[in-house]
């Protein structure tokens, strides 16, 4: 008989071991030193969390000298996994090309993965850091244009972010 049909066993447990008493004392150990470690809760409403630069909150347009910055290619359409995208495009007599006519982001559906943000051409698109989202129906949840532009001065940590990491 070969050595891989013998069968090994461990060594027994105890009687103590068998109790489960040294693995319930080591938990508590655990639990009563974290009890005295300084603890980092924040009163939520009271206080707000003030996000780093490399936060993802929302999606937002960016606008510029008040004119927005995209030019409706749709690459953030297409590279959205969560098909939360819509862009519609027109033509327009400024410098550009093109504008978005239409520009949706279904907020239920976006997954805040900053692909759209990664894939920019012109850096239009970007992710804000507001975290506070909330919706009664899902019509709420739709942001056009209107709820999606920011101007530079207010996305000025991100854009600077964004410009170091790339």
């Amino acid at each position: 008989m070969s050595s891989y049909g013998k069968i090994i066993r461990k060594k027994d447990l105890s009687i103590l071991q068998k109790t489960y008493i040294p693995e319930i004392l080591k938990g508590l150990r655990i639990t009563i030193r974290q009890m005295f470690r300084p603890t980092f809760t924040s009163q939520f409403p009271e206080e707000r969390f003030k996000p780093d630069s490399s936060f993802r909150g929302r999606p937002v347009l960016v606008v510029e000298n008040g004119v927005e910055r995209c030019v409706a290619c749709g690459l953030c359409a297409r590279v959205c996994p969560a098909l939360a995208i819509e862009v519609q495009a027109a033509e327009t007599e400024l410098e550009k090309e093109r504008y978005p006519l239409k520009f949706e982001i279904n907020m239920v559906r976006c997954i805040f993965c900053g692909f759209c943000e990664e894939v920019c051409p012109e850096e239009a698109i970007v992710m804000s850091d507001e975290y506070l989202l909330v919706f009664s129906s899902q019509e709420e949840a739709l942001f056009g244009k209107e709820k999606l532009l920011k101007s530079t001065e207010d996305l000025k940590e991100r854009l600077e972010f964004l410009r170091s990491h790339r």
